[in-house]
Order: C-alpha cells, then structure tokens, then sequence
C-alpha cells in the first residue's frame, strides 16, 4: 500500500475520515485478523496474521469438506490424542496473535482523534472484536486440549477391531459397587451388535439373574463349569466378575495388559455363549459416577410410571419400609443423584422393571447429548466420563463408532429384553435365545 493511501497518510485527515477509517480497520480485523496492520501498521505483523488465519480458515475448510466426503476419516483427526494436542496448541498461539493484532489495530485506530461521542463507540467496538475474538478462540483451543486429554486417557489400547459377521459387538456393563456389598457387580449388562455399515443397532438386554450361563467355545472357564455357569441361585449371572476377580483370575493372564481384567473377560464370555455372538470390547460403567455425568448435562427427563422408594428397607411382603423418599409418578427432570435412585430402586419392584428403568435413563442421557449441550458443557461431561468408564476400545475405533452412532441415531435402536415370559432365566433354552437374538438383528437390517 503506497504512502498516500488513505489508511496510512493521514496526518491531515478530518475527525470523520479517521472515524470511518477506523471502522474499517475494526471490521478487517474481525474479519481477516492480519489485514488492517498489512494495509495501515506493520506489514510484517501483518504477514504473521494472516498466515496464521488461513491456517485457522484451512482447517475448518478441511474439516467441512471431510464432514461431507468421508466423516470416519474427520472423527479419526479429532479423536486422536496427538492430533487434538498439536490442534489446542495452535488455537492457543492463534489467540494470542488475534489479541496482539486487535491491540495493535486499537494503536492503529488514532482514537484520540476521532470526535466526540464516536470515539467511545468505536472504542467499544474494537475492545468487543478483541475480547470475543481471543476468548472465542482461546475457549475452542482449551477444548481441543481437554478432548485430547480425555482420548488418551480414556482409550489406552493402540490399533483397531475387526467386524464379525459384519457387525460390531460392544459389551456394556453398569457396575454396582454398593456400601452394602463387597467388590463390584455388574447388574445392568446389554450387548449393543451395530452392524458395521449401515450402523443399525440391536441392544440386547441380559437379566442380571440369568443361570447357567453357558461360556463360549475357548474360553478357559469351560474347564470350572463344563455345564455353564451352574450352582443354582447362587450362579446368577452378574456374580461372575465378583467370583472369577477373587477366587480364578490368574485364568486371564494377559487380561490387564490388554485394557481389561479377568472378572470383565469370564462375564464377556459367558454373554458370548448366552448370545451366540462375538464380542470384541466392552465399556464399564459405573452407575455411581452417572450422577457426575446427568448433572454435567442439565439433569434427565423422565416419565416416571410407578411410585418408587428412595433408599429403606423390605418388609416381610416384598414392599418398600422405611424409605427415605418418594419419586412420584409424572414427567420429571432428575438430577443425577435422583436418577440414579431411579435407576437402582430395589424395593417393590422386580429386577426386571429395574432393567427397563436404566434402559430409560440410557436413553434419556442420549436425547440429551445434543451438540449445544455437549460444547456447553463439554469439560464437565469429560471430566465426568473418565470418572465413569473403562473400556478397552481402540483408540483407532473410536471414529468408526462415532460415525456409525450418528447413522444409528438416524435408524433408531431396535431393543431385544431377554426376560421372562419371553426367556426363562432358571432353565434357559440358550438355542431359542441365539435364534430370538439372529431375528433382532435381521429385523434391525431390513428396517421393520
């Protein structure tokens, strides 16, 4: 820009030329941070801005480009750790040289000479472009650090799962460790099968008091419990983490190294015998730390159908004595403490009603993970999801299930209960149920 231009001679410039040419320079600034020190400042400061705008404006480029052509390979570039650090680490030094450059544009708008009333406006003006441009910024870098952190210290295993009969077999267990019972129980236990194309999804419900859990084919149980997992009432499903975590683990040498435990490996393969299928990971949850996870969120909405006690006691009759509270029928928005009270009601219900009741609460947190809520609220999310979950999915899969959980929400989550009348928990026909399991997913993939 030659020495007459009027963004730079303008020793002799009236009072209102300098005002609208600092709006031009406020707005250059918003818009193309960089461009009014190239054109009126130091063009070497200038140069770096620019640069390192379109560097930012590049990589939103790329991002909405990969969104449209192939979302797996978007997903895998902000879910891998050293990806979201070098990222956060660029955000950061780009807001540092936005509020360089609106402060340098502030030098460069001659306040002092612009008239009355207009200086304070314009004042304004630049100090709102420099503040919510560094901490806009500022804000999007610190989440990119707080998401590389949650990646890296969430998914520790390297590599990638490979589909088995073309689907995706995930084990979800909700771990109950209780004041009142020693070690962890998984009681809410479901395989979600997603079929690895079209992200259709049949969650599979197991009762916790499922016996004679059969192991699958391999698995080094089968020599304790040839028959299954049966000693009677005591041989429910969900005690096969307790009782192989105390009394067989050094059957799964190789558990932890591999991202999981012995206890999480028996129960995987005994579900596998149950359902006939596959299971490549599993996610532990624990129902405790759901409250930290609900209240990250807003709280749930609920449509409460029966009357459920809040903590107390059994009477001879099977119904609630000495409660400490009352959730009442009706829609309700639950905090997380409620929720999970919700969830684990005991007294004057039956396992089953307890299954269907965290089914609700899953689903309920779902339809709340809207994306305004999510970046709203995404530090205290992440930091509740490393207190919530263990699992051993590969970092590598981790954009492949992302993908494929946005084209599930769209299909919807076809729900298999295995519970009476439909299955007999005491005397299982384990045929009926690899049958009842095959025609879920079949029905998922044809969309009825």
């Amino acid at each position: 820009m030659s020495s007459t231009s009027p963004f730079r001679n303008i020793d002799r410039a009236s009072g209102e030329h300098i005002a609208k040419r600092a709006w031009w320079l406020i707005l250059l600034t918003l818009l193309i941070p960089g461009s009014a020190q190239l054109i009126a400042g130091n063009r070497r400061i200038g140069r770096i801005g620019l640069i390192a705008t379109f560097v930012y404006w590049a990589l939103f480029i790329v991002a909405a480009v990969l969104f449209v052509v192939n979302r797996s390979w978007l997903f895998f570039i902000v879910t891998a750790p050293f990806l979201d650090g070098a990222l956060a680490a660029f955000l950061i030094l780009y807001a540092v040289v936005f509020a360089v450059l609106a402060l340098d544009t502030l030098r460069l708008l001659r306040i002092n000479r612009i008239p009355g009333k207009l200086r304070w406006v314009t004042l304004g003006g630049i100090l709102a472009v420099g503040i919510l441009g560094t901490s806009s910024i500022g804000y999007a870098g610190n989440l990119a650090g707080v998401q590389s952190n949650l990646m890296g210290g969430l998914f520790t295993q390297q590599g990638f799962t490979q589909p088995v009969d073309g689907r995706y077999n995930i084990l979800l267990m909700g771990g109950d460790a209780a004041r009142d019972r020693l070690g962890l129980r998984p009681d809410s236990m479901s395989v979600l099968s997603i079929d690895a194309v079209t992200g259709s999804v049949v969650n599979i419900g197991i009762p916790r008091n499922l016996q004679r859990a059969p192991f699958a084919k391999g698995s080094p149980m089968q020599a304790l419990w040839p028959d299954g997992y049966n000693c009677g009432d005591v041989c429910l499903i969900n005690a096969i983490y307790k009782d192989v975590t105390d009394s067989h683990s050094d059957l799964y040498p190789n558990a932890v190294k591999q991202g999981s435990n012995p206890g999480v490996e028996a129960t995987k393969e005994a579900i596998e015998g149950v359902t006939g299928l596959t299971i490549q990971s599993y996610v532990l949850v624990d129902m405790a730390g759901f409250k930290a996870l609900i209240n990250a969120l807003g709280g749930i909405t609920i449509d409460v159908k029966d009357r459920l006690p809040i903590g107390g006691q059994e009477d001879w009759n099977g119904q609630p004595i000495n409660v400490k509270g009352w959730i009442e029928p009706g829609v309700q928005h639950m905090d997380g403490k409620m929720a999970i009270w919700y969830a684990r009601a005991r007294h004057g219900s039956s396992d089953y009603a307890r299954m269907q009741r965290q089914r609700e609460v899953e689903d309920a947190m779902l339809a709340q993970m809207d994306p305004a809520t999510v970046l709203s609220h995404f530090k205290d999310i992440a930091a509740a999801g490393r207190q919530l979950l263990t699992t051993n999915i590969p970092n590598g899969m981790v954009s492949t299930y992302l993908d494929l959980a946005l084209k599930a929400k769209k299909l919807g989550i076809q729900k298999l209960e295995l519970v009476p009348p439909t299955v007999d928990v005491v005397h299982p026909n384990f045929t009926a149920i690899h049958a009842m399991v095959q025609q879920a997913i079949h029905k998922a993939a044809s969309g009825k």
